[in-house]
């Protein structure tokens, strides 16, 4: 324990805060990867854009109903393996089984088996997802208890994150497109077994990362709390007003990012065919990196001096703006002109805004999972209940709720657009509508999030000095009952 303003925090070492905090980007790999469901659900398993669409909308909403039942499990275990790596464990084995298994067999199914499937398989898929990102959000209260310390997991966090949809967007369109011709059976098949396989190391590092920190002497109070029921999720909400605000913001940004630079049809939109140069979008995601790498150490480093509060919405602020920069050069200036093999003016102003706006979305998005730690410790602060994953599963059940028609809106979007019987394509031909939706989804939907959360920030209350205050209450109660047992003893 280190001492700082007379208050023992349970503090974690450097390196094993940056190993836990390679299970969030194990699950992004995943998520990266079945960012391309949709290609092979409709053009190799041969289902309809719209149902596709409809599909994944629906399997999000049950990702949602599944969070508060696993969270309640995560809250309940307190075994000889701890809380947490078992669920890390099961979560990663379930969703390597179901993924792999969907991608090599589900087009060889009779037609009228193919949805039932694929709704089979990407439930369970959704199931295994679950068990390991609640222990993301929940692990944090266990790992450190230190404001000035838990923002370094947002910069592991975003580091790794950087490097992972850099490289992948390189890999998926420098890289399996034009080895394979596009998105096929076999390019899936080889981008699968990649991906899963990367996950799975990330994930063995993550429980190397939490291990020592797994046990009941830094759960909460240090001692078995108020036993929780399942009902208590409705308390919890109710009156924990900061959880309220935080989710507010994240979920209006998720909701946000799942129509914009998540989405692998928005991108092809944007970089194949308003710009006219898909094999730019990998190498974008290189460029950037460096930039970006920067900008998340100056915001990191910003969130350990003045709370991640204000660093939120400082970089939150940081990022509509240059969004609306991004706006300007794209509907001012000839997209077409941006590239790097003859390179002008778009191209240095695309090339700058790119590193500015990935970076302060980067802070302003993954400032967000350590809030929720904090989150925790002001309900132990409050009621004296310990419960990490109904904070983080809570916390995903809104957020997924809501986020939950980010793929109907791109699907009815680009349906609008008379895209009805399968996805924009790379080359596919420009048209002032397709435009003006690709800069609704890409820009417009993100910039309205950001609003959202920058309003929810108003009435969140849990800034730097706040934190300290719970703190200080929560090692007044851990003291106390260390002073009970021993007058017992």
């Amino acid at each position: 324990m280190e001492t700082t303003k007379q208050i023992n925090y349970n503090r974690a070492k450097t390196w094993q805060i940056g190993c836990f905090a390679f299970n969030n980007t194990a699950t992004n790999v995943i998520m990266l990867l079945m960012g391309y469901v949709s290609y092979y659900a409709t053009g190799v398993v041969g289902l309809s854009v719209v149902l596709v669409s409809s599909l994944l909308t629906s399997m999000r909403m049950f990702d949602a109903i599944t969070d508060p039942i696993i969270g309640f499990v995560i809250d309940k275990t307190d075994g000889k393996f701890g809380k947490f790596r078992p669920m890390i464990l099961i979560g990663y084995t379930i969703m390597a089984i179901s993924i792999l298994t969907m991608y090599n067999t589900l087009h060889l199914f009779p037609q009228n088996l193919k949805m039932i499937g694929f709704i089979a398989f990407y439930a369970l898929y959704i199931i295994g997802y679950t068990f390991q990102t609640a222990c993301t959000k929940a692990g944090q209260a266990c790992l450190t208890n230190d404001p000035a310390q838990r923002p370094l997991f947002t910069r592991f966090d975003s580091i790794y994150n950087l490097l992972i949809f850099a490289t992948g967007a390189q890999y998926a369109s420098g890289y399996i497109a034009p080895k394979y011709g596009g998105f096929t059976f076999q390019a899936m098949q080889e981008f699968s077994l990649t991906f899963v396989s990367i996950a799975g190391l990330f994930t063995a590092l993550a429980i190397i990362g939490i291990w020592s920190k797994d046990k009941t002497e830094f759960f909460g109070t240090g001692k078995k709390g108020p036993k929780v029921k399942f009902r208590d999720y409705v308390s919890v909400l109710k009156g924990n007003r900061p959880l309220q605000m935080l989710v507010v913001s994240a979920a209006t940004d998720k909701l946000a990012m799942q129509t914009s630079g998540n989405n692998s049809t928005v991108m092809v939109m944007l970089y194949g065919i308003v710009i006219g140069n898909f094999g730019l979008y990998g190498k974008m995601s290189m460029i950037t990196m460096i930039p970006t790498f920067f900008i998340i150490l100056i915001g990191t480093k910003y969130a350990s001096k003045f709370g991640s509060k204000k660093a939120l919405v400082r970089f939150t602020w940081l990022s509509i703006i240059s969004y609306t920069c991004v706006f300007l050069v794209l509907f001012l200036g000839d997209p077409t002109k941006i590239s790097l093999e003859n390179f002008g003016v778009m191209t240095a102003l695309w090339i700058t805004l790119m590193c500015l706006s990935k970076g302060f979305g980067t802070i302003s998005g993954g400032i967000v999972i350590p809030m929720i730690a904090d989150c925790a410790d002001y309900e132990t602060y409050l009621t004296g209940r310990y419960v990490p994953g109904m904070m983080g599963t809570l916390f995903s059940f809104v957020d997924k709720m809501i986020s939950s028609f980010g793929a109907t809106i791109v699907g009815l979007a680009v349906a609008y657009i008379g895209y009805t019987a399968s996805m924009p394509q790379v080359g596919d031909p420009y048209s002032t509508p397709l435009f003006w939706v690709t800069i609704g989804l890409y820009l417009g939907m993100p910039i309205f999030g950001w609003i959202c959360s920058l309003i929810a920030m108003k009435f969140y209350e849990l800034d730097d000095e706040k934190m300290k205050e719970i703190q200080e209450k929560i090692v007044e109660i851990k003291l106390a009952a260390q002073e009970e047992e021993k007058q017992f003893a």
